[in-house]
C-alpha cells in the first residue's frame, strides 16, 4: 500500500553530515528559544540564524573563533569559540524590548527539540484553529489529548492522556498548580481561550519542580502578558445551538516597568435544545462572569519580573428536564432539574530575579491563594464543596561548574481546607505539605541531555515520602531524536469533586473503608515509563518529522470508581497492580507552502483489576486515528489572507458498563459502535486588527442514540446519565469575530 511505502521512507535516517561545524542554542533568560537571531563570524560574511526551536549551526572559519550573536531587543554577545562543538547563549533583553514587535511565521504546534522532555507546545496561532472557547476545548486539534463528554447533563468535557482522566494529569497555570480538589470537573472550563497564550504539554513523568502529583503527564498554560498583548482585543461569538460570548483585554503600559492588564470574559445559553425528544436538554442553560485583572513589572536592566494576578467567577448551570423551572419544581419529583452554581476568586503573585552578569543564575518566589465553593443540587441530591487553598514555592537555577552541568532546587508548601456535603454526609479533611527537591540538568553539548530529580515531601495524610524523576535525550544522528523517561506520582483523592457524573444516576454510593485518610481509602500511588523516538524527514524537499511514544503507567495503589453493577457506585482501593498502556505514532508533514498536515494514531490499553477480576476500562476507545489539515492564503499588502482548518477523528469501539438488570428497553449493548466526528473552521483575515471566522462541529451529526437511561422516569431506579461514548448533541455551527488594537 502507499502508506505503507511513505511510513518506510520516513523511518529512513537523513543524515546530513558536516564536518567542522558548531551547534548551538539561542534562549532568553526565560529559556524560551529565540528565532531569527543572528548568528556569524565577526568580520566575515558567514553566518546563520537560529530556527523556531531556538537552534542553529554554522561552520567553523579558520583563523577566526570570535562568534557574534545579536537580535533586535536584546544585548549583542561575542563569544570566543575554542574546540567547542554546542554552545548554549542566553541573550539578555534590552530596556527598549518593550517597545518592539516581531512578527515571524512559526509552526503553530511543535515538539520542544531542546528540551529533555517529551514537551508539545501548542501556541496561541494552534488555539485559534478552533473555536476554542475555553481551556477543556483547547486541545481539539491536538493528538495527545482526548477529549470527549463527562455525562449526559452538563455539557462539561474531561481531557485524558495516556488513556486516563484529568486528576492523573497535573495542571498548571504558569507553573502554579490550579486545576485540583474541588476545581476537578469543571476547572478548565474557567479558564477563557482567549486568556491563552499557549499551553506546553508534557507527555510521562513531569519535573519535581511542579510537585509530587503528576502520574501521566504535566499541561501547563501560559496566560496573555498586559506588555504584550493586544491593547485592546474583543472576541464575539455565536453559535445556533444557543451559545453566546464575549470576550474583551484592555492592556495599558503604565510606565516602562509597570503595565497592567482587565480580561473580561462573559457567555449565556438561555435556548432550550432537546434534539432527540427525550424531554431533558441536550446541554445545559449556563450563565458566567469571568475577570483577571494582570499587573507586570519588568526591568530588564536589573534582572526583575514580577507578575499578580487578581481573578473572581461565578459561574451557574441549570440542567436536567426541558419543563423543570428551578423556582417553582426544585427538588420536588415533579420534573427531574439540577443547578450547580460556582463562585472562585484566586491571586497569586510570581516574582523572578536574574543576576544581570551571570544570565545562568536567577531565582524565583511564586504565591498562590483560591476560594472555590460549589453549590449544587441533582434531582433530590445535594452536592456542596468548599475548598480553599494556599501554595507557596521557592526556586533557584544555577550552574556546577560550567553551564554543562546545571541545577534547580527549592522549597515548597502547600495547604487545603476541604468541606463537602455529599448527600445527608459531611467530609472534611486539611491537607498540610512541605517539601524540597533538587533536580540536576547535564548537556555534553553535542549528543546527550540528562535530567535527574528527586523530591521529598512531608504530608500530614500522606506521611514523608520520595518522588524521584529520570529523564534522557539522546541524538544517535542529527535528524533523530530519542528520549526516555520513568517518575513516580502521588496523590490525594477527592473522589465525588472528580466524579460529579454519578449524581446524574440513581445509584447507590458504597465505599469500601480501608482506614485510609481519604474516605476511608488509601491515596493513589503510580509509576510511569516511556520512551519517545522523533525522526526528521525530507519528502520532495519538504521537511517534516515522524515520531512514536509509548508510556506505561502501572499502579501500586489506585482507587477503583466501579459501576459496572448497574445498581451501584462502588470506590475501593484496587486488589491487585493496574495498568495502562498508551502507544502513539505521529506524523507532521509540509507538502508545499502553507499547507501542514498533522495525522496520528493511537493505541491504548487501559485495564482495571476489580473486585471481580481484571476488565478493560469502560468507555474507553482501544484504537483512534486523528488528522488534521492547515493551509492558509499568502498575506495581501494590509496582511489579510484566507485560513482553513479541518480535524477528522475516528475512535474504535467502546466497552459499555453491564446493564443486563435493568429493564430490556433500557438495556445497552456491550460495546458501542466505532464513530467519527469532524471539525472544519474558515477565517478570514481582512487586516492585522480585524478578522472574522465560522465553523462547525461534529459535521457527521452523529449523536449517541440513547445518551439518558430511563429519561421517561428519571426518579426511577434505571435512570442514568453516565455512560456517555459520544456526542450529545449532533452538528454545531459557529461564527464569531476577532478585533484588536495593537
Amino acid at each position: 500500500m502507499n502508506t505503507k511505502i511513505i511510513l518506510l521512507l520516513m523511518l529512513f535516517p537523513f543524515i546530513a553530515i558536516s564536518q567542522e561545524t558548531i551547534k548551538g542554542t539561542i534562549l532568553d533568560t526565560n529559556n524560551s528559544p529565540i528565532f531569527g537571531a543572528n548568528i556569524y563570524w565577526e568580520n566575515s560574511q558567514l553566518g546563520t540564524n537560529s530556527d523556531q526551536n531556538g537552534t542553529f549551526e554554522i561552520k567553523t572559519l579558520a583563523n577566526n573563533n570570535s562568534l557574534v550573536i545579536s537580535f533586535i531587543g536584546y544585548k549583542t554577545q561575542k563569544l570566543q569559540i575554542n574546540n567547542i562543538k554546542k554552545v548554549d547563549i542566553i541573550l539578555i533583553a534590552e530596556n527598549q524590548l518593550d517597545e518592539i514587535e516581531i512578527q515571524t511565521r512559526k509552526k503553530s504546534s511543535n515538539k520542544l527539540t531542546y528540551e529533555v522532555k517529551n514537551i508539545i507546545n501548542i501556541s496561541k496561532e494552534e488555539l485559534l484553529k478552533a473555536a476554542c472557547c475555553n481551556l477543556a476545548e483547547s486541545f481539539e486539534t491536538n493528538p495527545s489529548i482526548d477529549l470527549n463528554y463527562s455525562d449526559a447533563l452538563t455539557g462539561t468535557k474531561q481531557i485524558k492522556m495516556l488513556g486516563l482522566t484529568s486528576p492523573y494529569i497535573q495542571i498548571v497555570q504558569e507553573n502554579i498548580p490550579n486545576i485540583r480538589g474541588a476545581a476537578q470537573t469543571y476547572g478548565l472550563t474557567f479558564t477563557p481561550g482567549t486568556w491563552v497564550e499557549s499551553i506546553q504539554i508534557t507527555k510521562g513523568a513531569g519535573s519535581v519542580v511542579n510537585g509530587y502529583e503528576s502520574i501521566t503527564g504535566l499541561i501547563n498554560t501560559e496566560l496573555v502578558k498586559p506588555l504584550t498583548d493586544k491593547k485592546l482585543f474583543i472576541n464575539a461569538y455565536s453559535s445556533l445551538n444557543g451559545r453566546l460570548e464575549l470576550n474583551t483585554h484592555i492592556n495599558t503600559k503604565i510606565s516602562d516597568k509597570w503595565a497592567t492588564g482587565l480580561y473580561i470574559h462573559g457567555n449565556m445559553r438561555n435556548k432550550k435544545i432537546d434534539d432527540n425528544n427525550d424531554h431533558f436538554l441536550d446541554t445545559p442553560l449556563t450563565k458566567q462572569v469571568n475577570i483577571m485583572n494582570r499587573w507586570q513589572y519588568t526591568n530588564t536592566e536589573k534582572g526583575w519580573v514580577s507578575f499578580i494576578n487578581f481573578r473572581y467567577l461565578n459561574d451557574e448551570k441549570t440542567l436536567g428536564e426541558k419543563d423543570f423551572d428551578p423556582d417553582i419544581h426544585k427538588k420536588t419529583t415533579t420534573f427531574w432539574g439540577s443547578q450547580i452554581t460556582t463562585e472562585r476568586f484566586e491571586t497569586s503573585a510570581k516574582i523572578g530575579y536574574v543576576f544581570p552578569e551571570l544570565p545562568y543564575k536567577n531565582f524565583g518566589l511564586q504565591f498562590a491563594y483560591s476560594y472555590h465553593n460549589q453549590d449544587s443540587y441533582f434531582g433530590l441530591k445535594d452536592y456542596t464543596i468548599n475548598h480553599k487553598s494556599l501554595y507557596a514555592n521557592f526556586i533557584y537555577n544555577s550552574i556546577i561548574s560550567d553551564t554543562r552541568n546545571k541545577f534547580v532546587t527549592g522549597i515548597n508548601t502547600s495547604f487545603d481546607k476541604i468541606d463537602e456535603l455529599v448527600l445527608a454526609s459531611n467530609y472534611k479533611r486539611n491537607e498540610k505539605s512541605i517539601g524540597a527537591f533538587f533536580e540536576y540538568n547535564y548537556d555534553n553539548l553535542n549528543n546527550l541531555n540528562l535530567s535527574a530529580g528527586i523530591r521529598i515531601d512531608h504530608h500530614n495524610l500522606l506521611e514523608t515520602f520520595i518522588t524521584p524523576r529520570l529523564h534522557i535525550k539522546y541524538k544517535p544522528w542529527d535528524t533523530g531524536t530519542f528520549r526516555t523517561s520513568v517518575g513516580r506520582g502521588k496523590k490525594s483523592t477527592a473522589i465525588f469533586a472528580e466524579n460529579q457524573w454519578l449524581f446524574g444516576t440513581n445509584r447507590t454510593i458504597k465505599i469500601i473503608d480501608e482506614n485510609g485518610q481519604f474516605y476511608g481509602l488509601n491515596p493513589e500511588i503510580a509509576w510511569n515509563y516511556g520512551v519517545s523516538f522523533t525522526q526528521k524527514f525530507s519528502l520532495l524537499n519538504r521537511k517534516g518529522d515522524v515520531t512514536f511514544d509509548f508510556y506505561k503507567t502501572s499502579f501500586n495503589e489506585q482507587i477503583i470508581v466501579d459501576f459496572e453493577n448497574p445498581s451501584e457506585v462502588a470506590f475501593y482501593n484496587a486488589p491487585a497492580k493496574s495498568k495502562a498502556n498508551s502507544f502513539q505514532v505521529e506524523i507532521n508533514y509540509s507538502p508545499f507552502i502553507h499547507f501542514s498536515i498533522k495525522t496520528a494514531y493511537k493505541h491504548q490499553d487501559i485495564t482495571n483489576t476489580y473486585m471481580l477480576g481484571e476488565k478493560q476500562l469502560p468507555l474507553q476507545p482501544k484504537n483512534r486515528f486523528f488528522t488534521n489539515l492547515s493551509f492558509q492564503t499568502h498575506q495581501t499588502n494590509k496582511g489579510g489572507n484566507w485560513k482553513f482548518d479541518y480535524t477528522y477523528n475516528w475512535q474504535s469501539e467502546q466497552r459499555l458498563p453491564d446493564t443486563s438488570i435493568y429493564a430490556s428497553n433500557y438495556q445497552l449493548p456491550n460495546y458501542a459502535d466505532a464513530h467519527v466526528s469532524m471539525n472544519a473552521q474558515i477565517t478570514k483575515v481582512f487586516s492585522p486588527k480585524f478578522e472574522w471566522y465560522f465553523g462547525g462541529e461534529n459535521l457527521t451529526n452523529h449523536k449517541q442514540k440513547t445518551p439518558i437511561l430511563g429519561a421517561d422516569n428519571p426518579f426511577g431506579e434505571n435512570f442514568d446519565t453516565s455512560i456517555i461514548y459520544s456526542s450529545v448533541l449532533g452538528a454545531m455551527y459557529y461564527t464569531g469575530i476577532r478585533y484588536n488594537i495593537q
